[in-house]
């Protein structure tokens, strides 16, 4: 689903609670990727957001774009690291990489992004995530 200003927190909510209520072969819950690593990942991007915030035209300069394709490669990174199924779970779910790669160099796609992670860690939160 692509996101917008009017259902980037209702989707990061569906999101959270679709894998809150995940369960394993075995019946058991799965439970939430951890606070600490969702903020690893917030952290990266709150650190863009910083400096495209302040950008006065909606093209991101390519020292920003080159970033944002950066903060890819740590997620896939992220995704696929040993034991870190609970990542790539999330992001899969979250579809962290197609919404990256809508962000297309515009400044309000990067702005919606970095607001849809906030909203992701708060609902991670809210609903039981674990540090």
């Amino acid at each position: 689903m692509k996101l917008n200003t009017n259902n980037y927190v209702d989707i990061a909510e569906e999101v959270i609670k679709k894998l809150a209520e995940k369960k394993d072969k075995r019946g058991n819950t799965v439970g939430l990727v951890t606070t600490s690593k969702l903020r690893n990942l917030l952290a990266m991007t709150a650190d863009i957001y910083n400096d495209a915030i302040e950008c006065p035209t909606e093209e991101l300069p390519e020292e920003i774009v080159e970033r944002i394709q950066y903060l890819r490669v740590r997620m896939v990174y992220e995704m696929g690291r040993n034991g870190n199924s609970d990542v790539k779970g999330f992001a899969e779910e979250a579809q962290l990489l197609q919404h990256l790669n809508a962000i297309q160099g515009k400044r309000k796609n990067y702005l919606l992004f970095s607001r849809y992670m906030e909203a992701l860690v708060a609902f991670q939160k809210f609903y039981g995530g674990k540090d």
